[in-house]
């Protein structure tokens, strides 16, 4: 059996797998993040929901199976994204760039002039990993409740 790695557009049938490889990822960083990351309430139900009203997902499959996704949408002129995702034991593999480099395809593909996304203050690796691929700060911004800021907002010109 070929070992196949596909990225491909998401459909809501999608949104059981997508919720599914989401918790899987970010059960990483449950008791790490302070406010907890909503992803941790991610259904498919509202995933269905966000496709239907104007997000889209890309989902990396091997041999059919989901082990990436992110999610995006439009966001003052640029596409954003967030929730991205990679199952642990398809970490390592570089997954992570070629579903950010899909979301920059998928932004040229539309015409928009950049990619914008949010980070986490505590997670300064995948601040790191974003900044090596050209993704620069914009601002930072508290989450609810919060008196200091929690996330930064970095985007990359197209």
């Amino acid at each position: 059996m070929s070992d196949t790695l596909v990225l491909r557009i998401a459909s809501a049938a999608d949104a059981p797998a997508i919720a599914a490889t989401i918790a899987a990822a970010f059960t990483q960083y449950r008791g790490k993040l302070v406010p907890e990351s909503n992803a941790f309430r991610e259904t498919p139900e509202a995933i269905i929901d966000q496709l239907a009203n104007g997000s889209s997902a890309i989902v990396a499959e091997r041999n059919g199976t989901m082990i990436g996704c992110v999610m995006t949408e439009v966001l003052e002129g640029d596409l954003y994204f967030g929730r991205l995702a990679v199952q642990p034991e398809a970490r390592g593999l570089g997954l992570a760039r070629r579903l950010i480099a899909a979301v920059e395809d998928e932004a040229r593909r539309r015409g928009l002039p950049g990619v914008r996304l949010g980070v986490r203050i505590a997670l300064p690796a995948n601040q790191r990993l974003f900044q090596s691929l050209g993704y620069r700060e914009i601002s930072r911004e508290a989450h609810p409740g919060f008196d200091h800021p929690t996330s930064i907002n970095m985007r990359k010109a197209l």
